[in-house]
């Protein structure tokens, strides 16, 4: 099916703008929401559900996805962090649902895999040790501890609704959710010719399947795994895409503990302290960060018509560090931090981000920068407050014509 846009589509006047979101679990998608609030208000002549292309990895997809289908960032600050009445209420142990099933199928298999262990030790016992011949139980280790399944089932309702989409096809916008295929450690577009069929919530359940977290997911046959264990951004997706700027976000970065103590932060003796959550976390995002990097320094030879703008965390950002991943307790002063962040990096970057920004008719509000009493929820109320002026003047002109016609 081709993709075609409706008479009264309007896209971002101008260049041709991408947006390429990377993951970073639930913590990820909490961040990227506020995030992309301060830009959405401090950005003119930008409509974040208007953008020429959209790359999702991972927490990065859900995102993406929910924006080419009409959720605005209001939306999404309404409905993921401040739990305010909506058609889809939105429950975070959806992320967190035990893997029953898989739990089930893998002990299910321990005793034959015990069987065929102590055969195989008895029929040649001086080529293997016992212990050497147990290592096959491991095959009955769960390949997840949370079931993804609900992930699919939620948006696949959210998308349901009348003026979205749960097809690629139907878009009225390019949107590219990337996954691994886990048999070949291939990137997968879904969204891309061949992938485009794939229900989107089935496409981001694929994207977010971390593994250890969620088993992988089968699609007609195959198995994918989280996108972003081949790369973190996919920035180049949309590059390809003829996009003219890409705005990238990155939720995770590793601490850097000198430049804390820098800032005034209390150094912290030594990251090890921290157990092995600890370790593993500044592991995880040191390789994921070092891929960033290399890829972003690519860009510039071989994207030279185009820009490219990056915002994530400073590296001595504690908070967002130590913050837990996959939380959803701390989500309010999460959005609010990535609020506060992105808005004080504008500010900062001013002076090289406004002639990069012009030459794609973008300028900054500086209105809003500049308001050190502004949060994330002060332009929800001034939404909220115009939305009930316009409802009341249309209450209005209504009786007024009502009236009118009764007089005649």
């Amino acid at each position: 099916m081709l993709r075609t846009q409706p008479e009264n589509y309007q896209p971002t006047e101008g260049s041709r703008i991408g947006l390429a979101l990377a993951g970073g679990g639930p913590l990820g998608v909490i961040y990227e929401i506020g995030a992309l609030r301060a830009l959405d208000e401090a950005l003119e002549s930008i409509d974040f559900n208007k953008l020429h292309v959209y790359v999702g990895v991972s927490a990065g997809s859900v995102i993406a996805a929910n924006l080419v289908n009409h959720l605005t960032t209001a939306d999404m600050c309404r409905t993921f962090i401040r739990d305010e009445p909506s058609e889809h209420p939105f429950n975070p142990q959806m992320f967190l649902t035990p893997a029953f099933g898989e739990y089930l199928r893998r002990l299910s298999s321990l005793p034959k895999l015990f069987f065929d262990s102590i055969w195989r030790f008895f029929s040649n016992p001086f080529d293997q040790g016992l212990l050497e011949s147990l290592t096959s139980l491991s095959q009955a280790m769960p390949t997840g501890f949370f079931d993804n399944e609900p992930i699919s089932r939620f948006f696949s309702q959210v998308y349901g609704k009348e003026g979205r989409s749960n097809d690629f096809r139907q878009l009225q916008q390019k949107l590219y959710v990337i996954a691994v295929e886990l048999d070949t450690g291939e990137s997968i577009k879904f969204g891309a010719p061949g992938y485009d069929h794939i229900p989107i919530s089935k496409a981001l359940q694929a994207s977010t399947a971390l593994p250890g977290l969620y088993p992988p997911v089968e699609i007609e046959g195959h198995h994918y795994v989280d996108g972003a264990l081949i790369k973190t951004m996919h920035a180049s997706v949309a590059l390809d895409e003829g996009a003219d700027l890409v705005i990238c976000l990155n939720p995770i970065v590793p601490f850097d503990a000198n430049l804390a103590a820098q800032a005034g932060i209390p150094k912290h003796d030594t990251l090890l302290d921290g157990g092995l959550p600890v370790v593993l976390s500044q592991t995880f995002r040191s390789l994921i960060h070092s891929r960033l990097e290399v890829s972003m320094a690519a860009y510039d030879s071989q994207y030279e018509n185009a820009d490219v703008i990056l915002f994530e965390p400073d590296r001595d950002d504690e908070k967002m560090f130590f913050a837990n991943v996959f939380s959803f307790s701390n989500r309010y002063w999460v959005c609010e931090h990535a609020y506060q962040t992105i808005r004080s990096d504008l500010l900062e970057r001013y002076e090289d981000l406004e002639p990069i920004l012009a030459r794609h008719g973008i300028t900054l509000r500086m209105d809003i920068l500049e308001d050190k009493n502004r949060h994330f929820s002060t332009g929800l109320q001034e939404e909220s407050h115009s939305e009930t002026l316009v409802i009341h003047k249309n209450s209005l002109t209504h009786n007024f014509k009502r009236t009118l016609n009764e007089f005649q």
